[in-house]
């Protein structure tokens, strides 16, 4: 079960801290992992026209300073899984969008399939949700949500 403990906005001043809530969305109290989900899509839209190779190479620089960031956060707040820490439904939400073509569907239809596997946390998501530690724990479980989420979109875009 994610902490709901209140994240000082004095971490917003430190930029690991800053990363980890997803720019402050992390920060607000209701529901900080679908907004830490919104804040992808801008983010996507700034990179969704690079070449695949790049979006790749970026969505993999997320995700593993993801997990530094994720373990550097928890350890900070004494926390294992803060619900504010929301730098995994980032690299998730890139992940989802993986070579989908740019349209405001596939973007509205990404975030849903990406939010309900993070939510939903069907198996394998949920035992690694609950068996990982730290923060490539953190990060671990929405990275395969996104994975799933990724499956999902490009078997929509086959049969369409």
């Amino acid at each position: 079960m994610k902490s709901t403990k209140k994240i000082p906005i004095t971490y917003l001043k430190n930029p690991v801290h800053f990363i980890s809530v997803g720019f402050g969305s992390g920060l607000l109290p209701k529901a900080p992992g679908t907004f830490g989900t919104l804040v992808a899509i801008p983010l996507y839209f700034l990179i969704s026209h690079l070449d695949f190779w790049i979006y790749f190479l970026i969505t993999c620089v997320v995700t593993i300073a993801g997990v530094y960031a994720c373990s550097y956060t928890s350890k900070a707040l004494g926390v294992h899984d803060h619900s504010g820490i929301v730098i995994d439904e980032i690299a998730g939400y890139f992940i989802t969008m993986m070579a989908v073509p740019f349209d405001w569907l596939w973007v509205l239809v990404g975030f849903v399939l990406f939010r309900i596997f993070d939510i939903l946390k069907p198996w394998p998501i949920s035992w690694l949700d609950k068996n990982c530690e730290g923060g490539l724990g953190i990060m671990l479980d929405d990275v395969l949500a996104g994975i799933f989420a990724l499956i999902c979109l490009h078997s929509i875009l086959y049969f369409i």
